[in-house]
């Protein structure tokens, strides 16, 4: 990884201990982030994105094994769906624990997406926690695919903005999406 990513990865993390807001590129589109245990950054970004906190966001990890931690009881199937997956994957688990209540759904459940993009992964690593993801947008607006396509009013919310991949053009697209219920009940939500 490029040396100054590092420092980039370095500085986004500071902010995130410190409460902050970050924009950040993810293994889809560029995303809205903070500490996903931290209530009152996780208000913040509701805020930003002039979105009702009845609308539940997603959070990135870089592991597996970090997905214990945020979930009660993992459905097997789950396993399976991480390691099958040939794309981008947010899965729906009941029974979240650890995180802002914020994050969570009305029924308990979060979104958790795995991710494999290296930048996102070294910045969850490095965070040591699980880190909001939401696209960089103002609520109902289109999703950028790319830096070039965020606002400025956006940018200018946020309290650090991220210097890794803004030269990419072309569009990122969103994670497929499945949502795992009780008894193994598997939904799709998002292909």
């Amino acid at each position: 990884m490029q040396r100054e990513y590092l420092e980039d990865i370095k500085e986004a993390c500071r902010v995130m201990y410190e409460g902050g807001v970050i924009l950040y590129p993810t293994d889809t589109i560029w995303g809205i982030g903070c500490d996903a245990t931290n209530e009152d950054a996780v208000r913040r970004v509701y805020r930003i994105k002039q979105r009702t906190d009845s609308k539940a966001m997603l959070v990135l990890v870089d592991s597996a094994v970090k997905v214990d931690f945020y979930v009660k009881d993992v459905p097997e199937v789950a396993w399976d769906l991480i390691e099958l997956a040939d794309k981008p994957l947010t899965i729906i688990y009941p029974g979240a624990r650890n995180l802002a209540p914020g994050l969570l759904a009305e029924d308990g459940s979060v979104g958790i997406r795995v991710t494999h993009e290296e930048f996102s992964r070294r910045l969850c690593q490095q965070f040591r926690k699980a880190i909001v993801s939401t696209s960089a947008n103002i609520s109902g607006q289109p999703s950028p695919g790319c830096f070039a396509e965020i606002s400025d009013e956006l940018k200018s919310m946020v309290d650090y903005v991220v210097k890794a991949r803004r030269d990419e053009t072309g569009g990122g697209k969103p994670s497929s999406i499945i949502k795992l219920g009780e008894g193994g009940l598997v939904q799709v939500i998002r292909q």
